[in-house]
């Protein structure tokens, strides 16, 4: 198999996904999960990835749709790249061994049946935090602590954005 195919191979269903988590489980490996929209690929998305990836052996990330990016409110441009180059450009990164998309405001869907070992969010959130209205909670904590694993956070890289991108592009 090329380098290409390799690279789509890691994005793939959530039905295939939880599959494979299964199966990396059954092997020993500590799967680690997060999500996020990663519009355009920036240091900070690399950093905070690869941040995620130490906590396990397996880095798994789900990726907003188009249409779940557009609801959340980030600008009528947004998203700037479609979500099949931003799953590819994922996919690409080395530390990086699936992706899957969901659609959903939320990824608690997504979490509730790939159950990962480690669920991970940027430092912006409180793996603590309890009340899901707080704008620090971390949705899919209870899932994942009822089921042995570990919520955590990971600084994030300051000055770094797709926002402010956008923003320095549009002049």
């Amino acid at each position: 198999m090329g380098k290409f195919e390799q690279i789509r191979n890691k994005v793939t269903s959530l039905e295939e996904m939880a599959q494979r988590i299964r199966d990396w489980k059954q092997a020993g490996e500590k799967v680690v999960f997060t999500n996020g929209c990663f519009d355009i690929l920036h240091e900070g998305h690399v950093t905070y990835l690869s941040k995620a990836a130490d906590l396990g052996s397996r880095l798994v990330v789900a990726l907003n749709t188009d249409a779940s990016v557009r609801r959340q409110g980030k600008g009528p441009e947004r998203p700037i790249n479609p979500e099949s180059s931003r799953a590819l450009l994922i996919a690409a990164l080395g530390f990086v061994d699936g992706v899957v998309l969901f659609d959903e405001d939320t990824p608690l869907h997504v979490i509730e049946t790939l159950l990962p070992s480690v669920l991970v969010k940027g430092a912006d959130y409180d793996a603590a935090e309890t009340n899901p209205v707080d704008k620090k909670y971390i949705v899919g904590r209870e899932i994942i602590l009822e089921n042995g694993g570990e919520v955590k956070t990971v600084s994030l890289v300051e000055g770094f954005s797709t926002t402010n991108i956008v923003k320095k592009l549009k002049g």
